[in-house]
C-alpha cells in the first residue's frame, strides 16, 4: 500500500505539472515559502546533474539495478516478519526510486519537450522528446523558506544571495529521503533482536519466582 500510494501520488502530480505548466513557471502555494516550480533534470535527486547522454544511461541502469536489489531485500524482510518500521521505510525508498525510474524510462517517449513558452503534450504525433531511459525527471516542489544576502564576513558565501532550501524536488525524492531518515533514526530499534522479557505470561512460568513476588 505504501509503494502504490507513493507511486500514484508522485505520477499524478508529475503528469499534471508536465501537461499544464510551462518550464520555469511558478505557482505560489504559501507565499514565498512554498512554490510549485516546474523544472526538469536529467540527473539524480534534487536536481543534481549526471553529465552527458552516456552518463544519463548509466544512471538509469544503476537505478534499475538498485531497485531490483531493494525489492529483493524488501521481500526478504517481509518473509522474516521484520519490524514494521523497517518494512515501511524500505518501502518508501523503493517507491521513490521507482517513481523517478518511470520518468527516466518512459517520459521521453510519452511527452513532447517542455519549453518556457509552451506546455508539453502527451503522445505527440511526432513522437516524444527522447528515447527509452533518456527521459527527464519532473521536479516541482520548491521551499525557499529563507532568502537573504549573507554578510561579507561569512566564509565562502559572504556577500552572496542565500536561499534555503534551494533544490527543487518531487514526491519521489521526498519518499526516498523520508525512508532513509527513518532508517537512520530508528536503526537500533529496527535491527535489535526481539525478546519476550516484557511478556507477563513469561513471569508466571516459574512458580517459585511467582511465590517470591
Amino acid at each position: 500500500m505504501i509503494i502504490l500510494s507513493v507511486l500514484l501520488a508522485d505520477q499524478v502530480v508529475k503528469v499534471l505539472v508536465k501537461t499544464n505548466m510551462t518550464l520555469g513557471q511558478n505557482i505560489p502555494v504559501f507565499g514565498d515559502w512554498f512554490i510549485i516550480h516546474f523544472t526538469e533534470n536529467a540527473g539524480m535527486a534534487f536536481g543534481i546533474e549526471f553529465a552527458g547522454s552516456y552518463g544519463k544511461l548509466i544512471l538509469s541502469i544503476f537505478r534499475i539495478v538498485a531497485v531490483v536489489f531493494i525489492g529483493a531485500y524488501l521481500a526478504q524482510i517481509v518473509k522474516k516478519d521484520a519490524h514494521t518500521g523497517l518494512i515501511a521505510s524500505v518501502s518508501l525508498i523503493l517507491a521513490g526510486a521507482l517513481g523517478n525510474i518511470i520518468d527516466s524510462a518512459f517520459y521521453g517517449m510519452i511527452f513532447s519537450e517542455s519549453y518556457f513558452n509552451q506546455v508539453a503534450v502527451a503522445f505527440p504525433e511526432t513522437g516524444g522528446y527522447a528515447s527509452f531511459l533518456h527521459g527527464k525527471v519532473v521536479d516541482m516542489l520548491y521551499f525557499p523558506v529563507i532568502q537573504c544576502d549573507l554578510p561579507s564576513w561569512v566564509p565562502f558565501w559572504g556577500g552572496k544571495d542565500f536561499i534555503f532550501f534551494r533544490p527543487v524536488f518531487n514526491l519521489a525524492d521526498s519518499s526516498i529521503t523520508t525512508g532513509v531518515a527513518i532508517l537512520l533514526v530508528f536503526q537500533k530499534r529496527f535491527f535489535t533482536p526481539h525478546t519476550d522479557t516484557g511478556n507477563p505470561d513469561a513471569e508466571t512460568d516459574n512458580p517459585q519466582q511467582s511465590a517470591e513476588n
